[in-house]
């Protein structure tokens, strides 16, 4: 199944949302009425390699925090990623058993290949 997590009320998430082609193609969870479970990080986790690579340090809960401070280690990504939707760095696609993380011009113009 090919899903994108994102955050309804992001402008950039909606801006990207109505460049997509086929859109009809994914699955749409919006991570704040649907927080993303154990299992859906481990199925990213896999395909991403690490949690840090899923990790938003752009979140301003991440500098409210302090956590810019400290030496996160997996285990800590792993846990700020369940505790709360805006350390998720959005959106995240999984298309056909790939992964595409964030809004980075690059990313989302392969996101919008792969749905044409």
């Amino acid at each position: 199944m090919n899903k994108i997590y994102y955050l309804a009320s992001c402008d950039t998430c909606r801006k990207i949302i109505k460049s997509l082609p086929n859109s009809n193609k994914l699955t749409f969870i919006d991570i704040r009425q649907n927080p993303i479970s154990e299992s859906e990080l481990e199925e990213m986790y896999q395909l991403a390699g690490s949690y840090e690579a899923l990790f938003s340090k752009k979140a301003q809960l991440y500098k409210s925090l302090g956590l810019k401070d400290k030496n996160l280690t997996e285990a800590d990504f792993k846990k700020y990623l369940l505790e709360h939707y805006t350390f998720l760095s959005r959106p995240v696609f999984i298309i056909d058993g790939k992964i595409y993380i964030g809004n980075n011009q690059k990313n989302i113009q392969e996101v919008i290949t792969v749905l044409s």
